[in-house]
C-alpha cells in the first residue's frame, strides 16, 4: 500500500474510532442525563401517556387524582384540595421527577410494580388501556385539618401518630404551598412555580415534619427523665435545682426560664416538679450525675442516630451530636448544643410513653390497591424497639400529665375527659434569631393510647403555650375519630 492510501487509511481507522467512542459517551455515560431531560419530549409522553394511580387519605378521599386531558400529555395530575395535604402527597411535576410520596410509591402509581403484573398481563391480552395503582395513606381528614388549621401559615411542622400501630393519622408542614401549581403541563409556568418556591427562605416544599431537626430544647427532659427512672430515682425523688448552675469546667453558667429557681425549696426539687416546670438547672445537674453514656444509650434506644425511614416516609436522623465534656452534658440535656431531633421523632417517644414504652415504626401508606380497589398488600404495624420498661413509662406518664395539669407549662393542651401528657420546649438558636418552641405529647382516652404528637415552630419566639394549644386542638382531633371507628 502507498503513502498515501495508508494516510486515508488511518484517518479513517480515527474517525470510526472517534465516532464509536462518541456513540458510547451518548449512550451509556450521557444517556440517564438525555432520558431524564425535561425537555425530552419522548420521556414526557411516555410518563404521561398511561393514567397514574389515586392516592386516597385514611377515609379513602381522594387527595390526588388524574385527569384525562386532549393535549399530547393525555394525562393531567390534580390535587383536589390543594394546599391542605401538599406534605403528605408531595407532588408529580411535568418533568416526570416526583417528589414526597408521589415519588416513594412512584412505581406503584404508574403500574409498574411488581404486585401489578398479573394485571399488566391481563391489559395485553384483552387490550384493555393500562393504568396505575391506588395507594391508601394513614391520615384521618379530621386530624390533617386540626393540624393544618393550627399551625396555619406557621413555619415549623406538626405530625401526629397513633401510638398502637404507628400510623401516620396526620402531617402538615408551612408554609404550605400547592402541588397544583407544579402539575401543570405547561413547563415554563412549573420552572416559574418551582424556582419561586426554592427560593423562599421558608422553604414550602420541604416536608418539615419528616425531614428537618431541630434542636429540641426542654422536650430532651423526657430522654433524660427516662433515663433516671430506669437508674434508681422515681418521681418523687429529691434533685439538686437552684437559680443557675455551672457545670465542672467552666465559668458559663445555665439558667432557668425567667431566672426561677424551679419549685421545691429553691435548691432541690422533685423529678417530678423539676419536668412539670420544665427546670433547666435540674436536668443538668441530673445529666451530669448520671452520665453521657446512658443518656446516649437512651436517646438511641428512641431512635437517634438511626434511620427510620421506609418506604412511605423518609425521616431526617435525629442527632445527640459530639458530648467532649461535662459542660457539652449539661447543655445536651436541655436539648441545647448540637442536638437536633425531627418532629416525627419526637411524636415516637411521647407515643412510646403513651404506648407502655412500646414504640411502634411510624408509617404512612395504609395499603396499596389494584385499579379495580383489590387490596394488594396491607401495611402489617411493626414494632421499632422497647425504649423503657412499662414501669418507666407508667412514671414518666404522671410527670408527662403533670405537665399539661393546671400548674404545668403545656396547660392549654389539656382536653376535657381525656388524659393527656406532654412535654414543652424552648430553644435558642445559634443564628441568633428567635426562639424554637416546642411541644411532644400524647391523649389516653378511656384507658386506651388514641394519638401522639409532635410541634415545631421554627424560630417564632413566644411562648410554649402556642404549640401546646395547637397541639389539644390535634389530639382532640384524634379522639374524636377514634370514637367514631
Amino acid at each position: 500500500m502507498n503513502a498515501p492510501l495508508r494516510r486515508v487509511a488511518v484517518a479513517v481507522m480515527v474517525l470510526f474510532t472517534l465516532l464509536f467512542l462518541n456513540l458510547n459517551w451518548v449512550q451509556v455515560v450521557k444517556g440517564g442525563e438525555y432520558r431524564n431531560n425535561p425537555l425530552n419530549r419522548r420521556t414526557q409522553i411516555q410518563d404521561f401517556d398511561r393514567k397514574r394511580g389515586q392516592i386516597l387519605n385514611g377515609d379513602r378521599q381522594i387527595i390526588a387524582d388524574t385527569q384525562a386531558t386532549t393535549g399530547q400529555l393525555k394525562y393531567l395530575r390534580k390535587y383536589p384540595a390543594g394546599n391542605l395535604y401538599s406534605a403528605v402527597t408531595g407532588y408529580f411535576p411535568v418533568t416526570g421527577d416526583p417528589y414526597g410520596l408521589e415519588a416513594y410509591q412512584n412505581q406503584f402509581l404508574t403500574g409498574d410494580s411488581d404486585k401489578l403484573f398479573v394485571r399488566r398481563l391481563s391489559d395485553l391480552v384483552t387490550g384493555r388501556q393500562a393504568q396505575g395503582g391506588t395507594v391508601q395513606t394513614t391520615v384521618r381528614q379530621k386530624v390533617q385539618q386540626a393540624a393544618y388549621n393550627a399551625l396555619g401559615n406557621q413555619k415549623g411542622a406538626i405530625v401526629a401518630l397513633d401510638p398502637t400501630s404507628g400510623a401516620i393519622l396526620g402531617m402538615v408542614s408551612g408554609p404550605s404551598y400547592d402541588p397544583n401549581q407544579l402539575a401543570t403541563h405547561n413547563y415554563d409556568a412549573y420552572v416559574a412555580a418551582y424556582n419561586k418556591l426554592i427560593k423562599d427562605p421558608n422553604n414550602p416544599i420541604r416536608n418539615k415534619a419528616t425531614n428537618e431537626t431541630y434542636p429540641p430544647g426542654s422536650t430532651f427532659k423526657v430522654v433524660d427523665s427516662a433515663v433516671a427512672l430506669a437508674n434508681g430515682y422515681n418521681p418523687q425523688s429529691s434533685i439538686p435545682s437552684g437559680t443557675t448552675y455551672t457545670a465542672p469546667g467552666t465559668t458559663t453558667p445555665i439558667k432557668n426560664d425567667h431566672g426561677s429557681s424551679c419549685a421545691g425549696d429553691g435548691k432541690t426539687t422533685t423529678l417530678l416538679d423539676a419536668l412539670r416546670v420544665s427546670c433547666n438547672t435540674a436536668y443538668a445537674q441530673l445529666a451530669v450525675a448520671l452520665g453521657t453514656d446512658k443518656i446516649r444509650n437512651q436517646a438511641n434506644q428512641f431512635g437517634f442516630g438511626a434511620d427510620i425511614s421506609n418506604d412511605s416516609v423518609h425521616a431526617a436522623t435525629s442527632k445527640l451530636g459530639d458530648i467532649p465534656d461535662k459542660p457539652s452534658l449539661a447543655q445536651s440535656a436541655i436539648g441545647q448544643r448540637d442536638v437536633r431531633m425531627s418532629p416525627l421523632q419526637g411524636a415516637m417517644i411521647a407515643g412510646a410513653v403513651a404506648n407502655g414504652g412500646i414504640e411502634m415504626k411510624p408509617y404512612l401508606v395504609s395499603d396499596v390497591l389494584g385499579p379495580d380497589l383489590s387490596s394488594l398488600g396491607k401495611t402489617s404495624p411493626e414494632q421499632y424497639g422497647q425504649p423503657i420498661t412499662p414501669q418507666i413509662a407508667g412514671s414518666l406518664q404522671q410527670m408527662m400529665q403533670s405537665v399539661v395539669g393546671p400548674h404545668g407549662t403545656g396547660k392549654d393542651a389539656a382536653i376535657s375527659d381525656v388524659t393527656v401528657g406532654g412535654k414543652t420546649g424552648t430553644a435558642q438558636n445559634g443564628d441568633g434569631g428567635e426562639d424554637t418552641t416546642w411541644f411532644i405529647g400524647y391523649a389516653i382516652d378511656k384507658g386506651k393510647p388514641v394519638a401522639a404528637v409532635a410541634v415545631v415552630l421554627d424560630h417564632a419566639g413566644g411562648s410554649s403555650s402556642i404549640p401546646s394549644g395547637m397541639a389539644g386542638k390535634v389530639l382532640q382531633a384524634a379522639v374524636e375519630v377514634a370514637k367514631q371507628q
